[in-house]
């Protein structure tokens, strides 16, 4: 440090030395010998301003008032997210302390005086002073995203993280065509929940509505990844939202969709057969699977192949049967020795409830697999469709933690809180999220909040038990609405444009429905369930006298290799010859078998290496 020179010190970088030389004139003894050194001969910088002569004169910078607004800046990055309109019902962030200038007793005034490089950033670079630095701050941390990064401990992803907040770099303004198209694909959302409830009345579907824009995200999302060439995508999600999902991600056609309301509900009824013969298989709709191209739109110049897999009522363990699909997608096993994986053959991502996410513990020893070289799959992108709400239990009476989101932090995966009713917001993070995983090969973690328009199904009435949430819901408009209002008030759209958009859509669906049963063909109650067709059974066997090679190779040490003395005599006593086997012994043998034959055998769990 003692090299260092004043002019050095800028940005965050400049706020930390002048903690320090607080610290050090308050008690010297406080830092170190090295920096105790540096401070003997050190004064903070001057705030440049132009003298007669065109030096830069100035009075020293006040010291206590460049550590407090240094301490401000960092916490407003750190805990902005507390400040941060999240919630689209309108309720009070919490705030915190530290964001308000006055605990580091300084005001307004006092940040006009300092320079804007204490800020450091992008955001010093286009502001004059410490005041304008702290308020495009407070727009971008305290506004309807709230960024969580204070966990992340790896510095460049820190940094990048940091740096793309605030330049900007994922936001974008969606005017003309975008902005109508957006609001084209939640129409079309938001009419096929509002038809399915006026059509099928009574009928359960787990609707999306509060949560709307999770499907614009999932588009953005998967269009991020056929851009860089990912050619799979496995999706996994519990029930709620996932008709809309199958109609508007996996473009499952209406038809379909229909006729699985309008046939009996095999799913709820009992699958013993009444004679040999006729039982089924399968699940209701809003839990099966579908795999497919997602067709091409305007926007696209590649398919993706998306595989969503099949969730019964078990919520969140899904995400490790999504894990090891996506892991199986991107490994190579045609040669043989040690499989070889391409992290960017698919890309996980999974959606989460929010009381499920905390509540389930596979939610946890998920996450703890996803960085380790067994089981990596090079990031997934998770989504928490935030209700608020689990069932009939409020979030204080259902976790401990401040965000639904918070065991990723026990991870250091970031988390970025988002308002549902944002658009421009949610897509921004949508292609954050997909950025960051590109660059780091690591898990993110969006925290989507919205609400819950319905009860748990559509045939639960959620006045009963949280009538204050459910009369503010009542009033409350959709995102859809909130968007064609914005994109009038900008101009984008005429009157009454949003409001012929949906009567199309809904026309659309009615004349879909309308189809008489009876000219309905069977793919039309197809249920799109995975399916393997039963093939012949292989021939297995092994000849006799090709085990008993294996057997003896099974015995062989490679030279300088000394086993322990307990295991040989094991292996000698159990597995000297073939005239008794026992499980253990055929197992290996059969592995041996497929390795001899070039084919890559993986083994996962407790005591295996």
């Amino acid at each position: 440090m003692e090299r260092e020179t004043e002019n050095q010190f800028f940005g965050p970088n400049l706020g930390y030395v002048l903690e320090l030389y607080e610290n050090y004139r308050e008690d010297p003894d406080s830092v170190d010998g090295r920096t105790r050194k540096f401070f003997e001969s050190w004064s903070p910088p001057r705030v440049g301003t132009p003298g007669a002569n065109g030096q830069q004169v100035a009075p020293e910078v006040d010291v206590e008032k460049a550590v407090g607004a240094s301490k401000h800046v960092r916490h407003i990055r750190d805990f902005g997210h507390r400040a941060a309109k999240l919630d689209p019902l309108g309720s009070e962030p919490p705030g915190d302390p530290t964001l308000d200038p006055t605990f580091y007793r300084i005001t307004n005034e006092d940040l006009e005086t300092l320079p804007s490089l204490i800020i450091g950033g992008p955001i010093a670079g286009r502001t004059s002073n410490a005041r304008e630095a702290v308020d495009e701050l407070r727009r971008i941390y305290c506004d309807t995203t709230g960024y969580d990064f204070g966990h992340v401990h790896d510095p460049e992803e820190r940094f990048w993280l940091r740096e793309s907040v605030e330049s900007g770099r994922f936001d974008k303004s969606m005017e003309g065509e975008n902005a109508k198209r957006l609001l084209q694909r939640l129409t079309r959302v938001d009419a096929f929940e509002k038809f399915l409830h006026k059509t099928f009345l009574g009928q359960k579907r787990f609707s999306v509505e509060g949560n709307d824009m999770v499907v614009p995200m999932l588009n953005r999302i998967i269009r991020s990844a056929a851009d860089v060439g990912t050619p799979v995508v496995i999706l996994g999600m519990a029930h709620r939202g996932r008709l809309n999902v199958l109609a508007h991600v996996m473009d499952k056609p209406y038809s379909k969709i229909f006729g699985e309301f309008q046939q009996p509900e095999r799913g709820e009824q009992s699958s013993a057969a009444s004679s040999p013969g006729e039982a089924w298989v399968g699940d209701v709709k809003y839990h099966l699977g579908i795999r497919g191209f997602q067709l091409a739109d305007e926007e696209a110049d590649e398919e993706v192949f998306i595989h969503l897999a099949p969730n019964p009522s078990h919520l969140e363990h899904v995400n490790p049967v999504v894990e090891g699909m996506a892991r199986a997608s991107q490994e190579e096993r045609d040669e043989a020795g040690s499989a070889q994986q391409d992290l960017e053959a698919s890309l996980p991502i999974l959606l989460h409830g929010d009381a499920a996410f905390p509540g389930e513990g596979v939610s946890a020893e998920t996450l703890n697999l996803s960085r380790l070289p067994g089981y990596r799959t090079g990031g997934t992108i998770h989504i928490i469709t935030n209700n608020q709400l689990g069932f009939t239990t409020e979030r204080q009476d259902a976790r401990s933690t401040t965000y639904a989101s918070d065991l990723a932090k026990g991870f250091e995966i970031p988390v970025v809180h988002v308002n549902s009713d944002d658009p421009e917001a949610c897509m921004a993070v949508a292609r954050m999220a997909h950025a960051y995983r590109e660059k780091f090969d690591k898990d993110f973690m969006i925290d989507l909040v919205g609400y819950r328009r319905f009860g748990h199904n559509e045939g639960d009435e959620p006045a009963y038990t949280q009538p204050l949430m459910y009369e503010t819901i009542r009033d409350h408009p959709t995102v859809r609405e909130v968007w064609a209002e914005e994109l009038e008030r900008r101009g984008v759209l005429g009157e009454d444009e949003a409001q012929t958009m949906f009567d199309e859509v809904m026309a659309d669906m009615a004349e879909v429905q309308k189809k008489p049963t009876d000219e309905l063909k069977e793919e039309d109650f197809a249920t799109d369930e995975m399916y393997t067709p039963l093939v012949g059974i292989p021939e297995t066997a092994v000849s006799a006298e090709r085990l008993s090679g294996l057997n003896e190779a099974l015995l062989e040490v490679p030279d300088g290799f000394t086993p322990s003395s307990k295991l040989e005599r094991l292996f000698q006593k159990n597995r000297g010859d073939l005239d008794t086997i026992d499980w253990a012994h055929a197992e290996v043998l059969a592995f041996a078998s497929l390795l001899e034959d070039g084919t890559p055998v993986r083994l996962t769990g407790q005591d295996t290496e």
